[in-house]
């Protein structure tokens, strides 16, 4: 069949919309309608060749749709169902997905080299193999994947809104709920007011911490952080973020320092700065993907004396079949932001815009419409 999709060839390209042959589902595959997908920082990085993969492929990872076929084999989903598709699907049988922690599923290889699982493609342009992303590439009409990673969600939610908590929503909530364990009453600060930070930000107020620090570099990032619960912002362009966040919580037991603080860009300088935030006994959390080359340096005695932990979060430590129906509920009581997060619903066509519109901080997430 055809599908419109967009496509990058070269790094630091505008991705070219461009009509592709796509092959049906295979064994364990799924044919999805794509309905929405986000525009995520990930597919930036992929865009600037900090998180290298085969070319020419077609990015997107963060998206919703609908069951339109299903390969030999498939239990998991069927025709008809809504979905939420994952780039992290698990096989449910290795050590880590069998002791609850199948966001670190020793099987997703093939899904991280651009094919599925069998090793191959489904997407063509004439002769040309086209890679996938993350086993989803929802930046086009129509995908396959792996039946793990398309979750059913029996919910009349509108797709969009499904769609954001396949990455940014569980990755950023996730972190302070699943990683973290933030408890109430707690100093956070979250370093990078994106889509993932506001998430974490939100989260942090889920969980009913006491103060909730925001550190950007933009004005109108930290306003939106406001609205998902930042209760002091921070621009790390006109004050040293460090000494402002021990400043805020000077006063605070067992402070100057955040009892946890999360880094939601992907930056080894502000991993540093999330790590140097903390007060004594206090955790920071990097959620952000760096350059495979980077290395964040900090003082090893702050990490003896102070019993202070640096630890890494992926994907929110989510478990995708439990956790992507505990966020839809949260939302369906009025306590997770959904809609606040969608700033502006955008054609495929209109994605580069959209890409230009994140890296100028002007929106919380672009999503694009298919229907």
């Amino acid at each position: 069949m055809k599908t419109k999709a967009a496509v990058l060839h070269a790094i630091n390209t505008p991705l070219a919309i461009e009509e592709l042959d796509l092959d049906g589902p295979r064994a364990g595959e799924v044919l999805v309608k794509v309905a929405a997908a986000g525009v995520c920082h990930s597919d930036l990085h992929t865009i600037q060749g900090i998180i290298p993969k085969p070319l020419p492929i077609v990015p997107g990872h963060e998206g919703a749709g609908v069951v339109v076929d299903v390969g030999p084999g498939v239990s998991l989903v069927k025709k008809g169902d809504r979905v939420i598709l994952s780039w992290v699907p698990d096989c449910g049988h290795c050590p880590f997905c069998t002791t609850g922690k199948p966001n670190l599923c020793d099987n997703r290889n093939p899904y991280t080299n651009g094919t599925l699982a069998d090793g191959t493609v489904r997407f063509h342009k004439g002769t040309q193999d086209v890679w996938h992303f993350g086993g989803v590439s929802c930046f086009t009409e129509y995908l396959v994947a792996p039946e793990t990673g398309t979750i059913p969600m029996k919910t009349d939610v509108p797709l969009d809104r499904l769609a954001l908590v396949g990455c940014a929503v569980s990755t950023g909530v996730g972190a302070v709920i699943n990683t973290a364990k933030v408890p109430p009453g707690s100093s956070v600060v979250v370093f990078g007011a994106g889509g993932v930070g506001l998430n974490a930000i939100q989260g942090a107020a889920l969980v009913d911490a006491s103060v909730i620090i925001a550190v950007d570099l933009l004005d109108n990032k930290l306003e939106m952080a406001k609205q998902f619960g930042a209760t002091h912002t921070v621009n790390a362009s006109r004050q040293d973020p460090v000494e402002a966040v021990r400043e805020l919580t000077s006063r605070l037991p067992g402070g100057p320092g955040a009892d946890f603080a999360f880094e939601a860009i992907g930056n080894a300088k502000t991993i540093a700065q999330a790590f140097m935030a903390l007060r004594k006994g206090g955790t920071a959390v990097a959620i952000g993907i760096a350059a495979p080359d980077a290395l964040v340096s900090i003082p090893p005695q702050w990490l003896v004396y102070g019993e202070r932990t640096l630890t890494g979060s992926f994907y929110g430590s989510c478990r995708i079949r439990v956790d992507f129906d505990r966020m839809i509920r949260l939302y369906e009581s009025g306590k997770l932001k959904l809609d606040e997060l969608i700033s502006r619903r955008i054609k495929l066509e209109e994605i580069n815009e959209g890409f230009r519109a994140m890296e100028q901080g002007e929106v919380a997430r672009s999503v694009i419409m298919f229907d």
